[in-house]
């Protein structure tokens, strides 16, 4: 849980951050493969596939670096499409592996940059922005703060559908908190 308190501004970059992968992350807790599959809304999305893709945005990181343009060309835009699901033989709990190497990698990095600092944002064919663009690591990070909690937010209300469980007692439950008035950590309704 990341509280208030007088942060640097990268502590409370990554403090938001990490916030977010934290509740995307619970969105899975408790999940077998085929609910983390299950497409309950209009969309396409899963819990599965909103964990694996955060997994590839933590890992653009390493990409974006050495090569900023890459979203780009096919190979890129193939890794990008097939980040949204989970492949045949992939497991959820494969995912979150992943996902939690990524996510530690991911905050390491962050947590050693200047905000000022350059950075290379890649392009972003679905804006428009088809060449990679002068920019520096505040903008990124504003940017990963705004994709991850836009996803955190599907995962919220993808797991409400399946099964009623919302973000506040699932991120209870995952960290061992105590229920309170106003919500009490998730359990299995089975």
């Amino acid at each position: 849980m990341f509280e208030p308190a007088a942060y640097s501004e990268i502590d409370a970059l990554v403090g938001f951050i990490d916030a977010q992968l934290a509740a995307l992350r619970a969105a899975a807790y408790g999940l077998t493969d085929e609910q983390a599959r299950a497409t309950p809304c209009r969309s396409t999305l899963s819990v599965g596939g909103l964990v694996k893709h955060a997994t590839y945005v933590l890992r653009g990181r390493e990409r974006e670096r050495q090569n900023p343009g890459a979203m780009v060309d096919e190979a890129g835009f193939a890794l990008f499409m097939g980040s949204f699901a989970l492949g045949p033989d992939e497991t959820l709990a494969g995912a979150l592996d992943e996902f939690d190497a990524a996510r530690t990698d991911y905050l390491a990095d962050v947590q050693a940059v200047e905000p000022g600092d350059g950075w290379t944002a890649p392009p972003a064919p679905w804006d428009g922005r088809v060449e990679p663009t002068a920019s520096v690591q505040r903008y990124i990070l504003l940017h990963h703060i705004e994709e991850l909690a836009r996803h955190a937010g599907h995962a919220d209300i993808l797991r409400e559908q399946l099964d009623g469980a919302d973000a506040a007692s699932l991120l209870m439950a995952v960290e061992g908190r105590e229920g309170n008035d106003f919500v009490q950590p998730w359990t299995s309704p089975a």
